[in-house]
C-alpha cells in the first residue's frame, strides 16, 4: 500500500517527481499519506470529467462535496470512518427526502470507491452503505385540459416554441438547453438531442411546434447557435432561466398546482400510452436505459386500463 501512495503522491502533488527530496510534512505524516478532501473532490472531479461525467451530474456533486467538508472541515479523507459516514447520513435523513438522500449516498459512495482504487486510502468505508429503499412514486403529469390552459398562457413566440418542443417531444430540460438550430431536421420535423451519459437519440416534432419554432427563430437576429436564448445580450439559455418561463407561463395559467418542466415529460409519456403506444417505443422516445423507469407511466394511464378491463372482462 506504501508504494502505491508514494506513487499517487508524486503524482499528483509534484509535475517531476523529485528524486532523494524529502516529501513536505503535509503529505507524508509518519509515512502515511494525507489527501484532504477538498484534493479528493478536485481529482475526482478531473477523472470523471475524462470519464465523460456530464456537467449537470458533477454540478450537483460539487455541492455534495461543499456540504461533505462543511460537515467534516478539510479533514485528510483515510481520517473517515464508516460509522461517521452513517452518522452524517443520519442527520441529513431528518431533513432530505429520500430520493435527495439516495443522491447523497450516490456521490459518496463514489468518491470513496474512486479514492480506494486510485490508492489515497487503504479500505473503503463507504463499501456497506447502502441507499434507502424508495416506494416507486407515481410521476405527476397534466391533464388535457391543463394543457389547453398552458398553451393558452404563452404569450410571446418564444414562450409558444418553447412549450410546444418540450411538450410535444417529452425531452429533458437539459436536452433542450443543449439544443442547437443544426440539430433540427425540419424535413421530417425532428431533431437529435444529447441524453443522459452523452448518448444521441432522435425526437420528434408535431405541426403546430414546428410553426412556433420557425416563427421564434425568424424574428431572432442574432447569429448564436442555440434554440433558445436569452431576450438581452442573446446567448444560450440557462437550466435556471428556462424553468422561470415555464413558472411564469403557469402563473398566468392559474393551474391550482405546482407546475415544473419535468412534468410536461410526464405528461407526453401518459399521452403515448392513453393513445396506445407500446411501452418499448415510449422507452426509445424518452431515451429511458431501463424499460422499469418506464413502466412506472402504466400505473397512471387510468383511461387505458379502463379500456382494457372493458375489453377483457
Amino acid at each position: 500500500y506504501e508504494s502505491i501512495v508514494r506513487k499517487r503522491v508524486e503524482k499528483y502533488f509534484f509535475d517531476t517527481p523529485p528524486t532523494g527530496q524529502t516529501v513536505d510534512k503535509s503529505t507524508f505524516i509518519e509515512g502515511g499519506i494525507i489527501v484532504l478532501l477538498s484534493k479528493s473532490w478536485e481529482l475526482y472531479e478531473s477523472d470523471k470529467r475524462i470519464e465523460g461525467f456530464s456537467p449537470q451530474t458533477l454540478k450537483a456533486y460539487k455541492l455534495q462535496s461543499k456540504l461533505l467538508i462543511q460537515h467534516f472541515n478539510d479533514v485528510n479523507i483515510e481520517s473517515l470512518m464508516t460509522n461517521q459516514l452513517k452518522e452524517y447520513l443520519a442527520k441529513s435523513s431528518e431533513h432530505l427526502k429520500p430520493s435527495s438522500l439516495a443522491h447523497r449516498i450516490r456521490f459518496i459512495k463514489s468518491l470513496f470507491r474512486w479514492s480506494y482504487e486510485e490508492g489515497h486510502i487503504p479500505k473503503n468505508p463507504a463499501a456497506k452503505i447502502k441507499e434507502p429503499k424508495q416506494g416507486k412514486r407515481i410521476p405527476k403529469f397534466l391533464t388535457d385540459r391543463e394543457i389547453e390552459h398552458l398553451r393558452e398562457a404563452c404569450f410571446t413566440p418564444m414562450e409558444k416554441a418553447l412549450f410546444e418542443l418540450m411538450f410535444s417531444t417529452g425531452c429533458r430540460i437539459g436536452e433542450i438547453v443543449s439544443l442547437e438550430k443544426n440539430s433540427i431536421n425540419w424535413s421530417n420535423r425532428s431533431a437529435i438531442v444529447l441524453g443522459k451519459g452523452d448518448k444521441e437519440r432522435e425526437v420528434y416534432f408535431n405541426i403546430r411546434c414546428e410553426i412556433w419554432l420557425k416563427r421564434y427563430l425568424d424574428l431572432r437576429q442574432d447569429k448564436d447557435p442555440a434554440i433558445f436564448v436569452t431576450l438581452r445580450n442573446p446567448h444560450k439559455m440557462s437550466i435556471g432561466q428556462m424553468r422561470y418561463i415555464i413558472k411564469r407561463i403557469s402563473s398566468r395559467a392559474g393551474i391550482n398546482k405546482e407546475i415544473h418542466p419535468h412534468q410536461l415529460r410526464h405528461s407526453y409519456a401518459t399521452h403515448l400510452l392513453n393513445n396506445g403506444a407500446p411501452i418499448d417505443v415510449i422507452q426509445s422516445l424518452l431515451g429511458h436505459e431501463k424499460s422499469e423507469t418506464t413502466r412506472i407511466y402504466a400505473q397512471l394511464s387510468g383511461n387505458l386500463r379502463r379500456e382494457f378491463y372493458r375489453k377483457y372482462f
